[in-house]
């Protein structure tokens, strides 16, 4: 029988998937299997999943703030938030803050039977008192003879005490160790806080503004905006959102784009449907900014020699670089700026 060659390379499948994978060290997310290939998910849920655990603590992942990235619509980011919510994925707490609002804390999981083995371990068996049997009623001995019967009277009966409840200790998971060898316990690792809804927050990045405002730059980009809903009817400004990001549309003109490409830039592939039209444009306005044009490079003029009527460039009027050796020499045609 041939000996297998374990040195031999392994062949790549005729079909199916082949991945071709790099090793990365920076910005990655390590999503478990039980979400990526969860069979009760859909495709939407999946993908919308593994967005959430992807995003850091404290990003809002309401269902409006996820319409305005992505182009499916509320309705259905919010059927996929529903389906995340129903297999353990996602739990959304309602809260009440100061002032008598109520805001949604969501938690997202990445192993849900672990979490909920966990949180079940870490609150403990449930201690349930002992009944206290009631003791019989003691007969008191009558005094006359000729008294009936004597009313029996019960014995009071305690009052149980309340015994308080034994301090919650974190659970740690033991690691199974080699054969003979006690486990090794494992600490629980430290839960990451996520900020309160009350917490400030960052101000808005600023409008761009032209470096050199002028009236024509005005009013080109306000015809420019006002004529939006023509090409785009979704679109709609008031006047206030005009005069608000004009500004913004003139720095984008002053560095050298058309008009035509501006509307494309702005109102290319919005999402379905739109709600803050003039929101969607402030924030394509600063996030997509094109750069200044360089500056052009000098040009050096066109000047005619005294002698020979020669064309030559120079900063200054005089003899090109032959004429100017023949009159003072090599070294004087440096320190004029001349060049043949």
């Amino acid at each position: 029988m041939d000996t297998q060659q374990v040195s031999a390379p392994p062949r790549a499948p005729s079909s199916g998937v082949v991945h071709i994978n790099i090793r990365l060290t920076d910005g990655y997310t390590i999503i478990s299997n039980r979400l990526a290939q969860h069979r009760g998910l859909s495709l939407l849920a999946i993908g919308l999943g593994t967005y959430i655990q992807s995003l850091p603590d404290g990003w809002r992942v309401g269902i409006k703030a996820l319409a305005a990235v992505f182009p499916e619509s509320e309705a259905r980011i919010a059927a996929a938030l529903r389906e995340l919510e129903r297999h353990g994925f996602l739990r959304r707490i309602r809260e009440r803050v100061r002032g008598g609002r109520v805001t949604t804390r969501t938690e997202s999981y990445n192993h849900p039977e672990a979490s909920a083995r966990r949180a079940t371990e870490a609150a403990g068996p449930v201690r349930v008192p002992a009944p206290v049997a009631e003791p019989a009623p003691v007969r008191v001995p009558a005094l006359d003879p000729e008294a009936a019967a004597v009313p029996t009277v019960p014995a009071p009966v305690p009052q149980p005490v309340p015994v308080p409840a034994p301090a919650q200790v974190p659970v740690a998971e033991t690691v199974p160790g080699p054969a003979g060898r006690t486990a090794t316990p494992v600490p629980e690792p430290a839960r990451r806080l996520v900020p309160l809804p009350t917490a400030p927050k960052p101000p808005p990045p600023p409008l761009p503004r032209p470096s050199a405002p002028g009236a024509a730059l005005s009013g080109e980009a306000a015809r420019l905006l006002a004529g939006l809903r023509v090409s785009a009817p979704q679109f709609v400004l008031s006047e206030a959102d005009v005069e608000r990001l004009a500004p913004a549309v003139a720095a984008w003109l002053e560095r050298g784009m058309r008009p035509d490409a501006v509307r494309a830039a702005l109102t290319d592939d919005p999402p379905v449907p739109l709600r803050h039209p003039a929101k969607l444009l402030r924030h394509r306005l600063i996030a997509l900014l094109p750069p200044p044009l360089p500056a052009p490079a000098p040009v050096v003029p066109l000047q005619t020699c005294d002698d020979c009527d020669r064309a030559f460039r120079s900063a200054v009027p005089g003899w090109c670089g032959e004429c100017a050796e023949v009159r003072f020499g090599g070294g004087r045609t440096e320190r004029l700026g001349l060049s043949a």
